[in-house]
């Protein structure tokens, strides 16, 4: 079964992947025929390369070393892990052709194509949209947000079913906060069978936590008002029997 899905402010493409690249934790390069996971060991420059931290004895390092120009083709690839516990986890991915070279003691990676993977499709992004955004002002608290309000208000997550079509909640068995962004906070809803992701809007862009922290509120103040979704009270029923 769909979702029902209106259309809201979002981050664009190019801005899902610059969060994406600020926040990833590891990164996987392929090069010369070979692979290696790198974990906390790439930073981003403002305009857009990847700098990458590898030890002494990667091979990408000695085929940099080693490549005539000193620039030997790479991908790297960086997936969008969900930080709360739930099916389906790898929210997005992304993946970068381009060449690297040594540059003061790290690798300067320069993208010649970049394509972003998520639910929605598979998309190849600007090289100079990429270049020129900025990571959501939310990702790098995002995952601490998230895991808060899902372990410490599920009342709340609860609640704010109230604001989710009655069709879209047909037959969940669980709802999870999925993301958040400057934009609004998506749901995941679990059925026995496949899940969908639904989205609540704020009435503004948060550009801060605390800016955050009142849309919530909005949030919450608008579900209280609403009704509770039949499909949750029937299968609050059927739990308790």
């Amino acid at each position: 079964m769909g979702d029902r899905h209106a259309w809201t402010a979002a981050p664009s493409a190019a801005e899902c992947a610059r969060s994406l690249l600020a926040t990833a934790w590891s990164c996987a390069v392929t090069a010369q025929g070979g692979r290696e996971e790198y974990v906390g060991a790439h930073t981003v420059a403002a305009d857009g390369r990847v700098l990458l931290h590898v030890p002494e004895d990667s091979a990408l390092l000695a085929a940099a070393i080693c490549a005539p120009r000193g620039e030997p083709s790479a991908v790297l690839e960086f997936a969008d892990v969900a930080p709360v516990p739930l099916r389906n986890r790898i929210r997005a991915r992304l993946w970068l052709a381009g060449w690297c070279a040594p540059e003061d003691g790290q690798l300067a990676f320069r993208p010649t194509r970049a394509v972003l993977r998520r639910p929605s499709g598979t998309l190849v992004l600007d090289l100079d949209e990429l270049a020129d955004a900025r990571p959501d002002p939310l990702a790098t608290a995002e995952a601490r947000l998230l895991t808060h309000l899902a372990e410490a208000h599920p009342d709340a997550v609860e609640r704010l079913t109230r604001l989710v079509e009655p069709d879209s909640l047909h037959g969940a068995v669980c709802v999870q906060p999925l993301a958040v962004d400057r934009h609004g906070l998506t749901l995941r809803i679990e059925r026995a069978r496949g899940n969908g992701d639904v989205r609540l809007p704020f009435h503004a862009p948060a550009d801060d936590v605390s800016e955050l922290t009142e849309r919530m509120h909005v949030l919450l103040a608008q579900a209280s008002s609403a009704s509770c979704p039949r499909p949750l009270q029937r299968q609050r029923a059927d739990g308790d029997r």
